[in-house]
């Protein structure tokens, strides 16, 4: 976050002088503290997302209550997305205020502890409290390409002397500070993924079912159109990425290879005698 905040208010320095600076080092404080307190409602929102309880979701919200249960947790609450395309994420700024939400095509897809495995999965990342900073990330790094882009254009033509600036160094730093800031917003959803899938196959106690529902997952989004309302900002939340199906680097991938978290689940399986 202190990388992310550098970024941005090194921008504003680059763009405003040091009015530019503080603007932007104020309101990247000022974000974070409002993504902090509306992330869930924000991602929520977005993907039309509606809350379920044990009347109107019996199934799914009693595998949540049990499975938090199991991992020590207080209740999340539980959304669905009504889409057909299967995926999963978990939102909010801490266990007291979490959420888990899952797309209506997931349940048609998995088996029960495929089914387990994802919902552990998404609780060990209430549990790591991944889900504020990932938010947070994904928030600066949507700010940072904004400003970026933007920049120029307001008032960052020129330096606080009135000289122009250089249009090859300004063009550059246009391209390149998005860039940095995706690498940091993914290196951070890759290395967490990794722990949320090991601590998903501890809670569920079946590794192998999360194995399988993250290569159905992932087969499925490789062969269909992204979901309704999907972002590349949001993508990174998913527990597969939601792009999957088109071409992207492995540089700028938002999630390890799905193959590589199936080796390691098949491995924790293994030590686990399953």
């Amino acid at each position: 976050m202190a990388l992310m905040t550098g970024i941005l208010s090194g921008l504003g320095n680059y763009f405003g002088g040091l009015q530019g600076f503080q603007t932007m080092l104020i309101f990247s404080v000022g974000m974070n503290l409002l993504v902090y307190w509306n992330c869930d409602k924000m991602v929520l929102a977005q993907y039309h997302a509606i809350q379920v309880d044990e009347k109107t979701a019996p199934g799914l919200y009693g595998t949540v209550k049990k499975l938090a249960t199991r991992a020590g947790l207080p209740m999340p609450r539980v959304y669905i997305v009504n889409s057909d395309v299967p995926n999963a994420f978990a939102t909010g700024r801490n266990p007291e205020h979490a959420v888990v939400c899952v797309n209506r095509g997931l349940a048609n897809m998995l088996n029960q502890e495929e089914l387990e495995g994802v919902l552990s999965h998404e609780l060990t990342h209430v549990k790591n409290r991944d889900i504020l900073i990932s938010t947070v990330a994904a928030t600066m790094a949507g700010m940072i390409t904004t400003v970026a882009r933007w920049g120029m254009f307001f008032g960052g033509g020129r330096d606080e002397n009135g000289n122009s600036r250089n249009p090859i160094v300004s063009i550059l730093i246009m391209v390149l500070a998005p860039i940095a800031a995706a690498l940091v917003q993914m290196g951070i959803s890759r290395s967490r993924e990794y722990l949320a899938d090991e601590g998903g196959g501890n809670i569920s106690g079946n590794p192998n079912a999360l194995a399988d529902a993250l290569l159905k997952i992932e087969s499925y989004a490789k062969n269909a159109r992204p979901m309704a309302y999907a972002t590349e900002n949001t993508a990174h939340m998913f527990i597969i990425n939601p792009f999957a199906g088109v071409n992207m680097k492995t540089l700028f991938s938002t999630h390890p290879a799905t193959a590589d978290r199936v080796k390691r689940l098949r491995e924790q399986a293994a030590k686990m005698g399953k």
